[in-house]
């Protein structure tokens, strides 16, 4: 999804090394690496203050330039991979915030049903002050029970939808590696 007046925001990164910029903890091959924790959370907060619609070009300053050549290939694939996973991971996430949210739609709309029988039962029952305290309390318990489902579908699901769309312009970001500070 590429608008060609979207605007263009830039962020430079300063690094000793490449190894910086990767979680020492994952074991996958480096162009599949997870992202330095730290890195992750600086690139994701530092994009998230644009507007929606905007590309990203980031550029990391290397202080140390690899053995190896040119490493802007690879470091373009790893954070290109790393935001199409977390794009990934979030989706799964929302799938099951979802599913969450429509099973306990189900048992809220049963539970506030029981509910409401009962407290039109006991109505019918009496006047008195007791009678009046536990269909009230029945009323309030089963619409409480509904907090749930609704704070899931009218809440929970769009910030994860907005984070999905951020990681993956994230994934299509320009990069560009540099030697030096």
């Amino acid at each position: 999804m590429t608008h060609s007046n979207a605007p263009i925001h830039r962020l430079a990164l300063r690094v000793k090394d490449t190894a910086q910029l990767f979680n020492s903890m994952d074991p996958t091959p480096f162009r599949n690496k997870d992202l330095d924790p730290k890195a992750h959370e600086f690139i994701e907060s530092w994009a998230s203050t644009h507007p929606v619609r905007s590309h990203f070009h980031l550029t990391i300053h290397l202080e140390q330039w690899p053995e190896g050549g040119d490493p802007t290939e690879m470091i373009t694939k790893a954070i290109h991979n790393h935001f199409i996973y977390q794009a990934e991971r979030t989706r799964r996430r929302l799938r099951q915030v979802l599913k969450q949210g429509r099973m306990s739609l189900f048992i809220g709309i049963a539970f506030v049903s029981a509910c409401l029988i009962a407290a039109d039962f006991i109505g019918n029952m009496g006047e008195g002050a007791g009678y009046r305290i536990a269909r009230e309390s029945l009323t309030i318990v089963g619409w409480v029970a509904m907090w749930r489902p609704m704070q899931i579908f009218l809440y929970d699901w769009w910030p994860m939808l907005r984070k999905i769309r951020l990681f993956m312009r994230l994934s299509s970001a320009h990069v560009q590696v540099v030697q030096g500070k």
